[in-house]
């Protein structure tokens, strides 16, 4: 059978990514160019400036992608791109950079959701054992899908508000830290107690998430100490939080597991990097038996990596796109 090499697209945010992939699982080049010192400055993502960096860095992100891999166009079968969900303006620079290599070169093109991309990063790990639990939790994300085949998502649940990466950078910027605070307030929990009582949020049978109250009960807390004149004891505040958030996240987890009989986990989505919730989903994995699989940190992030071996398995379910293809801000996983 002859190799597929699928060239991935990915510009959702504020990450311009090209990556070359074989056969869903191997990958042969990619290059990441970030905006994060761009944004730091602003404490978070500017639309206007990411979309702008991105008509910068498109076409020689993906020059370098091919040079690395010491390819042409013409060795490429597909180039499959993420058209949504993301930043509108963001998505717009990926997906007409990569109609065009499909237009010039005549190329498939292949759809990629965000969400998609997040899960199948766990491919290039090993083969994905159906059916499976998606545990997908990034900064836009919190979501449980249920997988019986590739490309058949089940959403079991989602978040009704704030997703828990979201959360976790607005909390950091309450007790100081600078952006991107998620994996800096992942860290300082690891220094602290839980000392702090923040509620546990909807404590329901349901399969949905959210971190909202959570979020104000912590901007609460911070200003009654401050109007008290107690300073906030960073690393316990980061603690306490931490164990809420991930405590949320696990409950539903094992509701899932016990309802629908999981035997496969996958961990997928930003804050899959997050140290605590790796252990944590170690932990339930070790008490139900279950086979668990989370990315390395670097597939973890937006990448073009994860778009191209989602673009794999699309491809190979016979998914194509025309270049009428528009973006979408948001978008459900199907």
């Amino acid at each position: 059978m002859n190799d597929t090499y699928i060239l991935g697209i990915e510009s959702s945010c504020d990450e311009t990514s090209a990556s070359i992939v074989k056969n869903g699982t191997e990958e042969i080049s990619t290059i990441i160019s970030s905006q994060i010192d761009i944004h730091k400055n602003y404490g978070g993502v500017v639309p206007e400036i990411a979309s702008r960096h991105h008509v910068k860095n498109i076409s020689i992100v993906i020059e370098e992608c091919l040079n690395e891999a010491n390819m042409t166009m013409d060795d490429i079968d597909a180039i499959a791109v993420t058209y949504g969900p993301g930043l509108i303006g963001s998505l717009l620079i990926g997906l007409e950079a990569a109609k065009t290599l499909s237009f010039v070169y005549n190329k498939p093109l292949i759809p990629v959701h965000h969400i998609a991309g997040h899960i199948y990063a766990n491919s290039l790990v090993k083969p994905l054992t159906f059916p499976l639990l998606a545990v997908v939790v990034s900064g836009g994300h919190t979501e449980l899908v249920e997988m019986t085949e590739h490309y058949k998502f089940n959403k079991l649940g989602g978040t009704l508000d704030d997703a828990i990466g979201e959360c976790y950078d607005k909390v950091a910027r309450v007790i100081g830290l600078e952006y991107p605070g998620g994996p800096k307030l992942d860290k300082l929990a690891a220094e602290g107690n839980k000392t702090y009582k923040l509620p546990i949020p909807l404590r329901d049978d349901s399969y949905n998430f959210s971190f909202s109250g959570l979020k104000s009960a912590v901007i609460n807390l911070a200003h009654n100490e401050e109007q008290r004149g107690n300073p906030i004891r960073r690393e316990d505040l980061a603690a306490s939080f931490q164990d809420v958030a991930i405590s949320s996240v696990v409950s539903k987890v094992k509701k899932a597991i016990e309802e629908k009989n999981i035997k496969n986990i996958i961990v997928a989505g930003g804050v899959a990097a997050n140290k605590g919730l790796r252990t944590a989903m170690e932990e339930v994995a070790k008490e139900y038996d279950i086979d668990l699989s989370i990315p390395p940190i670097k597939y973890c992030t937006d990448n073009g990596t994860m778009i191209a071996a989602a673009g794999y398995y699309a491809y190979k379910e016979g998914r194509r796109a025309d270049l009428y293809l528009n973006s979408k801000s948001q978008d459900t996983l199907k």
